[in-house]
């Protein structure tokens, strides 16, 4: 693993914005504001890439994925989709591609040991909306929307259902898919599908809140139960508490949970052992 220690600006690209902060935030922000920042080919490699990275880099304690513009994401680039419809093979290999790159980033999300926050201020669909529900927490603006309206252009959501399904309830996720209909803010959050709802102007600002909490926790122990959770989530009520009894005595018998028990019964800010 790699590390960091000043406030930077890290592989920088005209499309994808990075800066680490001192604190070990990590702010990834879409940057193509006039295309409402649609997920082209580029741009999902790039934020592949500095998902990656994230990983591994030990400076890095958690990452907040944040936009440009009006439009937090507006789902797969379609003029890049059509424009491929002239391959010899009217674009098959191309769409291929395109969707296996999509589906590793946001797997690349999930099984990261780093926690990720969205940051919403504007609209959010198809594509868009499965990386907020990719995402372990999100924040929004109160003026964001969120929906999964491919229906709208004869493409049915199918790679986004998978994570907004696994977010909200099933009925809603179906109307939202056959529909084409937008949600707001606060219905998102009442779904399950948000975490916070603010003022525009304080956005910013909350999400860099959630984010201060979890650079103060053990990036090990924050990694063992994010992992723990996605699994656990997936397998019977039998299986899960199995699971989960091994995976509390194997936190238990790390370094980071004899110093964190030891600050609490003195008292003390607990030093983990990644600081």
């Amino acid at each position: 693993m790699t590390s960091s220690s000043a406030a930077a600006s890290v592989h920088p690209s005209p499309m994808l914005e990075e800066n680490l902060d001192g604190a070990g935030v990590l702010r990834l922000t879409l940057n193509r504001p006039n295309e409402r920042n649609a997920l082209s080919s580029a741009l999902l490699d790039a934020l592949l890439q500095a998902v990656d990275r994230a990983g591994g880099n030990d400076a890095v304690r958690a990452v907040v994925i944040a936009a440009n513009g009006p439009g937090f994401c507006a789902g797969h680039d379609l003029k890049e989709i059509t424009a491929h419809r002239r391959d010899a093979d009217g674009g098959r290999l191309f769409y291929e591609r395109l969707f296996a790159d999509c589906t590793r980033l946001m797997s690349a999300i999930r099984r990261s040991p780093l926690v990720f926050i969205a940051e919403v201020g504007g609209t959010a669909t198809a594509a868009g909306c499965q990386l907020v529900a990719s995402c372990d927490m999100a924040v929004a603006s109160n003026a964001a929307l969120f929906g999964v309206n491919g229906i709208d252009s004869g493409l049915f959501c199918s790679t986004p259902m998978v994570a907004v399904a696994r977010n909200l309830p099933h009925k809603l996720a179906m109307e939202l898919l056959t529909t084409g209909r937008l949600m707001s803010a606060e219905e998102a959050k009442s779904a399950g599908l948000v975490n916070r709802v603010v003022e525009p102007e304080a956005l910013h600002q909350e999400s860099d809140a959630l984010a201060a909490r979890l650079v103060k926790r053990s990036r090990a122990v924050l990694a063992l139960g994010k992992r723990a959770f996605y699994a656990q989530i997936e397998m019977s009520f039998d299986d899960a508490y199995d699971f989960t009894q091994r995976v509390i005595v194997d936190n238990l018998m790390m370094a980071d949970a004899e110093e964190g028990i030891a600050a609490f019964l003195a008292r003390r800010v607990p030093v983990w052992k990644d600081r």
